[in-house]
């Protein structure tokens, strides 16, 4: 027996399939491939066993998470950021936060909204 695809249950589920595949793609020359395999097989248990809905906006919104952690990871960019401790110094260029936030935020809210107006309409 399937369960309900428009549940809140499936949409986190979905976001956690779309969050692996996002950051599968950009980790792509270093863990992506095995991190893409592990989304996929994911995909394939939830398909199995929910039906489909529209919870699978949830991809969307997960999407956006790891563009989110690319943003805060940039955080001091742009430019050349130099790091100091006791003993070493460390510089390396970052990228401006701003572009991954915006596209990141707007994943996140896209997904979410592609879902409470189709399970408002269904239910």
């Amino acid at each position: 027996m399937k369960s309900d695809g428009d549940s809140l249950l499936a949409f986190a589920a979905w976001c956690v399939i779309g969050a692996a595949a996002c950051f599968s793609i950009l980790s792509l020359l270093t863990i992506g491939p095995f991190v893409l395999l592990l989304a996929l097989m994911l995909t394939g248990l939830l398909l199995w066993r929910v039906e489909f809905g529209w919870a699978m906006a949830g991809m969307i919104s997960g999407a956006g998470i790891p563009l989110l952690y690319v943003a805060w990871l940039n955080r001091d960019g742009p430019g050349e950021v130099c790091t100091r401790t006791a003993t070493s110094e460390a510089c390396g260029d970052q990228w401006s936060p701003w572009p991954f936030v915006a596209v990141g935020l707007l994943l996140l809210v896209a997904g979410v909204v592609v879902f409470v107006r189709q399970r408002g309409r269904s239910g």
